[in-house]
């Protein structure tokens, strides 16, 4: 399958640089990292929420870290919670399931992204299969999603209070 079309053409409406890195088959951000032999905390995850009203929300933080959803949801003034795999491949048809590009807008997506992952040079994300991630200079990936909220609302993996995701 290699890069979705819908993540191609909002890149290329963009005029985003990027780079494919092939790997070999993973699931999971945080071991698609380590197959693809990129530093954790350069890897985007996507994780897609719904709020109390059904509007849909793609939390992109790294793959490192859990969303605190309380806390997310308190910055918000939102109740939110995870959506159903199952309804996500209507969501994102041209995308293996558990492959989400953590792009918002190639989705027409509301998208917040956590402030750590804007520290970072370069970015990966997901390129909508289980082989292949986009690369961006973080300089490129900060003007993709300059009109995406950010805020601090994930931690590590082992905190308590935090949802727990692959």
């Amino acid at each position: 399958m290699s890069i979705s079309e819908s993540l191609k053409s909002y890149l290329e409406k963009e005029n985003a640089s990027y780079e494919c890195v092939h790997h070999p088959y993973s699931e999971g951000a945080r071991e698609t990292a380590i197959s693809g032999k990129v530093p954790i905390d350069q890897m985007a995850k996507a994780v897609v929420l719904e709020d109390h009203e059904g509007q849909h929300l793609m939390a992109v933080v790294p793959a490192s870290n859990h969303i605190n959803l309380e806390k997310l949801g308190n910055n918000l003034h939102r109740d939110l919670h995870l959506v159903e795999e199952d309804k996500l491949q209507d969501m994102f048809r041209d995308c293996a399931p558990g492959a989400i590009p953590a792009l918002g807008h190639a989705f027409h997506m509301e998208t917040v992204v956590d402030d750590q992952l804007l520290e970072q040079d370069p970015v990966y994300i997901e390129a909508g299969d289980h082989q292949d991630l986009v690369q961006v200079r973080g300089e490129t990936f900060r003007q993709l999603v300059s009109e995406y909220p950010h805020m601090a609302f994930s931690g590590p993996r082992d905190a308590a209070s935090f949802y727990t995701s692959p």
